[in-house]
């Protein structure tokens, strides 16, 4: 009985463990300053909240400049066309 109960308990620790991969997360902003490196932390999913991370520091908040935005977001590339004389 005790064997059939360890058992089961395995498989079941084994089906409960998720194999997908984690998603990596992308945080649109940065804090800076003098106490931050290199483009900061940027670990910041508002402004705002990136603002109360800096309030009473010396540092500031900037838009991290390796953030994906989605398509929606970006402005559309215009090509501009010369005639040639």
């Amino acid at each position: 009985m005790r064997h059939l109960f360890l058992a089961l308990a395995a498989v079941a620790a084994i089906t409960s463990i998720d194999t997908t991969p984690a998603a990596a997360q992308e945080y649109p902003y940065c804090i800076r300053g003098r106490d931050y490196t290199g483009y900061g932390e940027c670990s910041f999913p508002s402004y705002a909240a990136c603002q109360a991370a800096a309030s009473g520091r010396f540092a500031y908040c900037d838009i991290n400049p390796f953030y994906n935005r989605s398509p929606e977001v970006r402005r559309p590339h215009r090509r501009v066309y010369r005639e040639v004389y």
